[in-house]
């Protein structure tokens, strides 16, 4: 469903996080917490509230939130907002050796990093993200949680676009 921002700002908390509690993996209080920066000039507003919430997170919070994310190309169980978005850019489409490539991208960037692969791939290719992969194994795990806090930003803002209209 879309709503405008002014139904937006017209909501009960509960509907607020009914509404767009899922624009963040897996992680509704940070919609709860957004909800009280209200009211929302426009979706650009809305958007950066979402992320000023996110910043605000202890390290450890911030932690928990990227791994609430799932493998890339897995096929494990996963929110509707990830299941779309990785079916857009092909992920549920995968031959075999793709599949096993991503399995095997997956496992090396755990082994390093800790924490899952995140990438916002609306738009995005199974080539560029599999490059994507090949390029941030090389980052430093401070540089790659950066890296995976600025992917959250996006996905937060593909999803929010998907949602509210000004």
């Amino acid at each position: 469903m879309t709503y405008t921002i002014a139904q937006i700002n017209q909501m009960s908390q509960e509907h607020f996080v009914e509404a767009l509690g899922s624009v963040f993996e897996d992680t509704p209080t940070l919609a709860a917490q957004t909800w009280k920066k209200r009211p929302f000039r426009d979706t650009e507003h809305l958007h950066q509230s979402f992320i000023s919430q996110m910043l605000e997170l202890s390290d450890a919070e911030k932690m928990a939130l990227i791994q609430a994310h799932p493998d890339l190309g897995s096929r494990v169980k996963m929110a509707p907002d990830s299941i779309a978005e990785q079916a857009g850019a092909g992920l549920d489409r995968l031959s075999r050796q793709q599949y096993d490539r991503f399995i095997s991208l997956n496992q090396a960037y755990q082994d390093k990093f800790g924490f899952p692969f995140i990438m916002a791939v609306k738009g995005q290719t199974q080539d560029k993200i599999l490059k994507a992969f090949e390029e941030r194994l090389n980052y430093s795990r401070q540089a790659e949680r950066e890296q995976a806090l600025d992917e959250i930003t996006k996905i937060v803002q593909f999803r929010l676009g998907d949602r509210v209209v000004n």
